[in-house]
Formats: C-alpha cells, structure tokens, sequence
C-alpha cells in the first residue's frame, strides 16, 4: 500500500532552539532570549571567523525571540508553523483575532488556491462489488454430486459498477456524470445519470437527467431552515414504455446536541417507506438506531461501532430485525495506509445464512467482495468466516503490507532528504558554529560545577543507538574515534554542559536536533539522546527518547534513576 505523502521541508522549532515548552510564558521566552543572545552576540566574539558564525547564531535567536515574543506571528506559528507567517494573501488580521480565527483564514485562503486548481480536475469516484456464491463449501455433502468432482463449486453469482465524474464550472456548480453497471445471475441492467448542482446561500439546487429502464429527469435541494434544522428532498420522473413513474423524497434532519442528529425520511415511488433514524457520533464511537415502515418491509436496525483511533481500527456490530427476518452483523475496519483501509464483516441472518464481506477501499474507490459461504446458520461457517480473514490479515500484513509500507516510508525519507538537502547541509553548520562559540562559556559553566560538586556532564550522544552502537559506546575510551565510526551519533556534550544552570539540565519534549549545537544524523531514523554525567560524586546515565522531556538530576536530588 504505498501512499507517497506529500514532500515537507523540515522547519525550524522555535521552541526547541531555546529550549522552552509549548506553553511558555512571555516572561520564560524573554529569559530564554537574553541567556542566548549573551552567549552568541557578535560583540563578545572578537576574532572575524567566530564573529561571523556569532551573527548567524544571533539573528536566528533573535528571529526565533521575535516571532514567539509577538501574540499574534506565535498564534499563527502554533497553529501553521513557518508556513503560514510566509503565506501570502493574509488579509489585514487585527491581533485580537484568535488561532481558531487565524487558522480559518489561512485557510480560506488555501481552499481558494485549491478552488483555481480543481478548475481543470476532476474528481472521480467508484464501487465495484462482487457477489461470490460459495455455499457448497459447507453443503456440498448434503447433495447428490458426481464422484468425480474433487472441488465444491465456487461461482461469481452477480457483480455491479459504479463510477463518477465531478467537474467543476465555477465556483458556486458542478456536474456530475454517473453511471452503474448491475449483473445478477446473468441478468443484466445499466443506467448513467448527469446532474448539475449549483450552491445556493443557504444550500444547494441539483437538476438530474438519465436514462436507464427509460429517460428519468428530476430535481433535487436542500435548504438550512435554521442553524440547527436542515431540509433536503426530491423528485424523479421515470418513463417507462407503458408508464411514467414519479418518485419523491425528503429527509428532514435536526442537530438534537453536539454528537447527536436525528432524521425523518420519507420516500414514495416504487417502494414507499418512512424512516427515523437518531446518530450519535463522538470521537471514540459511534450508534445509530432507526425504524422503518414500508412496503413491502417494516424493521429496526441498531448499530455500534468503537473508534480505536491509536490502532486505526474501528469495531463495528449491527442488529437489523422484521418483517423479512433478522440480520446480525460483526466486522472490523483497519487503516493499512494513509489512504487505504480493509473491512472485514460476518453477516448472520434468516432465511440469508452466513456471508463473509471483505472490503478494500483505496482512497475515493472501494472493492467489496461478499462471499455467501451458507443458506443456514452453521458453526463452522461462522467460524471459518471469523478467523480465516484474521490470519490472512496477518499473514499479508507481515508478508506485504509492512515491506511496502516500509519500503514507501524509506522513499519518502530518501525524497524528503533531498528536498531538504541544502537545509540540512545548514543546519550542521550552525550546529559546528554554535559548539564553536560555546567553548568559554563551557569551560567556566564546567569549572563551576566541579567546584560546587554539581551537574557535569561527562559524555552525551545523540542519534541512532543499535545494539552494537550501545556496545561500542560502553567500552570506547576515545570518543572521536567512536564519533568517526558511527556517522549517526553526534557529540553533545559541550552542547548540554552549557544548558545547566544552577546544577541542572532540563529539556522540553520537542526534538533534540533544533537545541543550539545539535542537528540530525540520521533524518528519518528513530534518536536517543544518552548522557553521562557526575553529580555529588556519584556516576549515572540516562537515555530519552528524541520527543520526551528530561530532567537531570532526578527530583529527589540523588540523580537519575536510571543510574549506572
């Protein structure tokens, strides 16, 4: 499944840089500012190399001051980061205006660029469904069959296609061609369908035309009445050859509270009914209860679906009972992919039986494959339908899904490396030349805690840590030698001496690689940071993941707990 993201330049964080947290206060930016800009101010450089790297240094500090000291350039920046203070097209935004407000404006103005683009483009949308007959599997010794047939029988018993084509005119309407293609038990039927749909203030207006079992015109809206009640409905004409068959529709929805809906839908036509339906829907689950009466069906339905949203998976188990019988449904939903996810669910139901449906969907295009495995209620046909998607479903993942996904995220790295080769390439240098101007406020930060028998820091590393790398680590007394083998391990020691203050070192959960004095050895790749350090003449070392916070020496004043 390999779903090339977009390509990202990397950003610079400003947090980060001056080792602040997301929330931090003005009076802890300016604090940060001033600790900085003393320790990179060109003035305090005399010689012209290290004056030169000292204004490079100093203006990014003073960049990084300027956009987090000013309200409303840090609303934008914590909303859209660099991007959006470079975007252009902002309209003059007062600095009461909120992030929410601000973000809208961007945008606003991102959905206007998209606007000019979809101009050209299309939009196209579709379904195919394949009806899979595989009864004998589970019957075949019911029936008289002839000896000499090994194999039960599986056949494609029916197959339907859907397509769609938007194109945009202008701004405010749109054209739609669809189509569909039906074949059941070699019966086949078909019919397209062309709308118009033009947005309206306070909705829309659609005019359809098509032809299928004859010509069919109609017309479609809807229309918010208030801010809480909406309408939408239609009618379709069908001319048949010995008939002219109307159709109408409406579906009258009210916002009930904040997660729920409720809907009253009625159609007349061919098949009449009137349906209530109430949808609750939140972030971690979603149900819907309904009731129909109609011709020639009445039932309920139920449905509960739990939203997983770590695992990106989502539980699903539906009851649906009436006049035509009763229906029983249980199935998962997993996201393989930024754009792709697979459905698995097990129907049961009377007189249907069991039918296994996999479904794979593939951004705007989805496959559903339903698979009839028995006419009556069997346990083995539940439990093959059950556990057989479960094990397939691993076995792809691990054979598969995970090497594609892999292999997809590695050329992304790769394209992302290049696109940001040059930046990358800057960030090393500004690395080397902040270590370069920090060797006297190292030194006299060190002098002072071995004097009061404080924080020293005695080794740090950052990048990425294998096995053989911790190894290597461990036993090596030279550390420009294990620095030159392992090109994706940095030194950063002087670094993090220079961020103690007062016998302590505390960093922020934000990447490592924008603190002053580091970059990124291994773009891409998961980072440790790994400090040794002295403090009250014990020894300890303490390793942190890229993003989390630390804090050294640990609260109760005896260092870390991850000690040696």
């Amino acid at each position: 499944m390999d779903d090339n993201d977009e390509l990202e330049f990397v950003e610079e964080d400003y947090y980060a840089f001056l080792n602040l947290p997301r929330d931090a206060t003005p009076e802890d930016i300016t604090a940060a500012y001033r600790t900085f800009s003393r320790m990179y101010h060109p003035d305090k450089h005399t010689e012209v190399k290290n004056k030169e790297k000292a204004e490079m240094m100093f203006n990014r500090t003073k960049r990084a001051y300027e956009v987090l000291s000013d309200p409303h350039q840090r609303a934008i920046y914590d909303s859209l980061g660099n991007k959006g203070l470079q975007t252009e097209g902002w309209e003059l935004i007062h600095r009461t205006r909120t992030p929410g407000e601000i973000r809208e404006e961007y945008e606003r103005l991102a959905r206007e660029r998209e606007e000019r683009r979809m101009q050209q483009k299309t939009n196209p949308r579709g379904n195919i469904t394949v009806q899979i007959n595989a009864t004998e599997l589970f019957n075949r010794y019911d029936l008289d069959y002839d000896e000499e047939s090994f194999f039960p029988g599986v056949e494609v018993s029916g197959m339907s296609m859907s397509q769609s084509i938007e194109a945009p005119l202008s701004r405010t309407d749109t054209a739609t061609l669809s189509g569909n293609l039906h074949l059941q038990n070699g019966v086949g039927s078909g019919n397209f369908l062309l709308s118009c749909r033009r947005l309206l203030n306070k909705g829309w207006l659609e005019v359809d035309c098509g032809a299928g079992s004859g010509p069919v015109l109609g017309l479609k809206g809807s229309r918010n009445l208030t801010n809480r009640l909406f309408l939408n409905g239609g009618t379709t004409v069908n001319f048949r050859q010995n008939a002219i068959i109307p159709g109408i529709a409406g579906t009258l929805a009210i916002q009930l509270d904040k997660h729920t809906v409720g809907y009253l839908t009625y159609n007349a036509g061919l098949q009449s009914s009137m349906t209530t339906t109430v949808e609750h829907n939140t972030e971690h689950y979603h149900c819907n209860f309904s009731a129909t009466l109609g011709i020639p069906h009445c039932y309920i339905a139920a449905s509960y679906t739990r939203k997983l949203i770590e695992q990106e998976l989502k539980l699903k188990i539906a009851l649906k009972g009436g006049t035509f019988g009763f229906l029983a449904e249980y199935g998962a939903e997993k996201k393989v992919s930024k754009y792709s996810s697979v459905v698995a669910s097990v129907s049961l139901g009377v007189p249907s039986g069991v039918t296994l449906k996999i479904k794979i969907i593939r951004s705007t295009q989805s496959y559903l494959f339903p698979i009839h495995l028995s006419e009556e209620i069997i346990p083995a046909a539940v439990f093959y339908a059950t556990v057989t998607p479960l094990l397939t479903y691993f076995v792809i993942k691990k054979t598969i899904i995970d090497p594609m996904n892999e292999a997809a995220k590695q050329r992304n790295i790769e394209k992302v490396k290049e696109t940001n080769k040059s930046r990358m390439q800057e960030k090393r240098r500004e690395a080397e030349s902040a270590i370069a101007l920090m060797g006297a406020l190292y030194e006299r930060k060190r002098n002072e805690e071995h004097r009061r028998n404080g924080l020293v820091i005695t080794g740090a590393w950052y990048g990425k840590f294998d096995q053989s790398t911790r190894q290597v680590l461990v036993e090596q007394s030279d550390e420009m030698g294990f620095i030159q083998q392992n090109p994706h391990v940095i030194d950063v020691k002087i670094p993090l001496q220079c961020l103690v203050s007062d016998s302590r070192l505390r960093l922020y959960g934000s990447t490592k690689s924008e603190l002053p004095g580091f970059y990124d050895p291994c773009f891409g790749e998961d980072k440790l940071l790994r400090i040794d350090y002295e403090f009250k003449n014990r020894t300890y070392s303490v390793s942190v993941g890229d993003n989390e916070d630390i804090v050294i020496p640990a609260n109760n004043g005896n260092g870390s707990p991850n000690q040696n």
